[in-house]
Parts: C-alpha cells; sequence; structure tokens
C-alpha cells in the first residue's frame, strides 16, 4: 500500500446563489450534492492518480453512509477500514457560495468522527506498517491525532496533514515538529502557528512553520496560487488560470497531488506545481472530486 488516508468522509451539499443574497428569505440557485469529507476528497484523488491508498473513516448505516462509501470504492479506494455502524450519522457538509462561487457560510456535522478511538486505530497499526505515507485530516479527536502520530513514528512513517479548518487546525500544533507535509491556507497556517506573526506575508509564514519543524509547508492563496518553503527553498507560484464551476474539494485536491509528487520522488517545487494542476481541474468540475482527473489530465492542465 502507498498511502492510508485517515479522517473525514461525508456527503456534501452545495447551494451557490444565482443573484444578490438576500438575508432570511429563500434565495433562488443551484444545489448540487456529491461524497465529500477532506480524507475522502484525498484519498479519492490519489486513487484517480494511480496511488494504491486506504481509507479509516467513520459513516452511519444510511443512505448517505453507504453512498459515499460505495464512490470511494468504485474509484479504487480500500474502504474495508471504514467504520460503518447504526448509531452513527455519516457527516454531512452544507455550504452556501455566492453566485461568483466564494463560500459564504459552511455547516459541517463530522461527529461520526468521534468513533475513530486510538483503540480503533491501534487494532490497525498493520496498516501503517505498510503504508508508505500516512494522510490525515484534522476531524479525528486529540486522542485519535495522537495515536496516528504515535503509530507513524513506531513505523517511521512521513505523515501529511490537511489542517482542514481554522477551527481545527489548533488540534495539530503539537504535532508540527512530526510533519513532512502541511496544506494550510492563510488562516489555518496562522492558527497552526497559535497566533498571528509579526511577518504576516504568505512566505514568511510558510518558512515560520519550516522553522517549527514542517519539512514541506504549503501556503494555499486561492486565487494567488501558493507560498511553499522547505529548509533549501521557498518560493511563489501562480494559479493555473481556469474557469470556476466549483470551489469545493480544490485543496483536497492539491494536497493530494502534491503526496502523490512526493511519493514519486519530485522535488518540492515539482510536487507543488502538480497540485496546482489538480486545483485547477478541480475548479472546474461540479463534484467535489474531479471525475476527470487522471495522470494524464494532471501533466496536460501544466502546460495549457
Amino acid at each position: 500500500m502507498d498511502v492510508l488516508v485517515i479522517g473525514a468522509a461525508s456527503l456534501d451539499t452545495k447551494g451557490q446563489i444565482t443573484g444578490p443574497l438576500r438575508m432570511s428569505t429563500s434565495n433562488p440557485g443551484i444545489i448540487h450534492s456529491s461524497p465529500g469529507g477532506v480524507a475522502r476528497n484525498i484519498a479519492e484523488n490519489l486513487a484517480r492518480l494511480g496511488v494504491e491508498v486506504a481509507l479509516i473513516s467513520a459513516v452511519g448505516e444510511d443512505w448517505a453512509g453507504r453512498h459515499v462509501v460505495e464512490r470511494a470504492a468504485q474509484t479504487g479506494v480500500d474502504v474495508h477500514h471504514i467504520l460503518v455502524r447504526p448509531d452513527l450519522r455519516s457527516g454531512t457538509y452544507m455550504a452556501l457560495h455566492d453566485e461568483e462561487g466564494h463560500l459564504l457560510v459552511a455547516v459541517d456535522d463530522m461527529a461520526a468522527m468521534k468513533a475513530i478511538t486510538p483503540r480503533y486505530l491501534n487494532d490497525r497499526r498493520r496498516l501503517f506498517r505498510d503504508a508508505r505515507m500516512v494522510v490525515t485530516d484534522a476531524n479525528l479527536t486529540p486522542e485519535a491525532l495522537g495515536t496516528v502520530f504515535r503509530l507513524a513514528a513506531r513505523y517511521n512513517r512521513a505523515v501529511c496533514v490537511d489542517p482542514t479548518s481554522t477551527v481545527l487546525a489548533s488540534r495539530l500544533r503539537p504535532f508540527l515538529g512530526q510533519l513532512h507535509l502541511a496544506t494550510p491556507n492563510l488562516a489555518e497556517a496562522e492558527a497552526l502557528l497559535g497566533q498571528a506573526p509579526s511577518d504576516r506575508t504568505p512566505i514568511s509564514i510558510a518558512r515560520k512553520l519550516v522553522a517549527e519543524g514542517i519539512d514541506l509547508a504549503v501556503i494555499t492563496l486561492a486565487e494567488q496560487g501558493l507560498c511553499y518553503a522547505t529548509a533549501e527553498e521557498s518560493g511563489h507560484l501562480p494559479a493555473i488560470s481556469a474557469p470556476v464551476v466549483d470551489r469545493t474539494g480544490v485543496g483536497d485536491a492539491l494536497t493530494a497531488a502534491v503526496v502523490f509528487g512526493l511519493l514519486e520522488g519530485l522535488p518540492p517545487s515539482e510536487a507543488v506545481r502538480l497540485g496546482l494542476s489538480a486545483a485547477a481541474l478541480t475548479l472546474q468540475c461540479r463534484e467535489t472530486v474531479c471525475t476527470d482527473l487522471s495522470l494524464e489530465h494532471l501533466y496536460e492542465q501544466l502546460v495549457v
């Protein structure tokens, strides 16, 4: 197995209004649902890139849970370690976007992830042993995250993280010195650091994260591309121009493609370019994970 991914699997319901937002009333728009969850999205993206990947998550015995698990399985993700229980409520993410596709507000219900306990992870420690790399989101409880990092350290496996949100990113703060890769946006990066640094430029914050122990820090900047830093180099790369259909899942695609590049032994500067390519492809899709994502399309997007 190449990658073990741990974290949320959910059903995404996304609404985009087609005119000015009117509060306290119904707004005409477009509503679309698709499988989501940060970890599940990363796992599906990796599978579409040909990576052998297993997913640890939790869902309920309901339609939403069956749907998100079946979609992951259809794309090649090993779903045998997803916990399915009748007493759980499958994760749900609801988002409202303005007429240009920018996020106005979102609500996520990932309470099912509390079922991924330290014991559940310990019972599956062979997955950590067999994986080349571990990827987690921040939806796990602090205790479960501690177990993830302990098991990864036991088997000397690199850990990559998507901080998920500004609210959850602080859960990862105790583990910065153990991170191979982190892909926060600017607000999440400041949450990882615990405070806003005096120099708040993205490149400076990326370097600060590296000083805290992260091997490769990637600060995503939406339309402005990204900044990245390692102990040896740092830089800014502009976004690849693409028509915007839906921004949901773009960061997850970027994370997955950077992980893919690192697995392939690419230097950080090239791995993050693949991330930008995956982000551009995902922007053009209504689905949270672009169904057209493939190695061929990933490299084609780089030269468009």
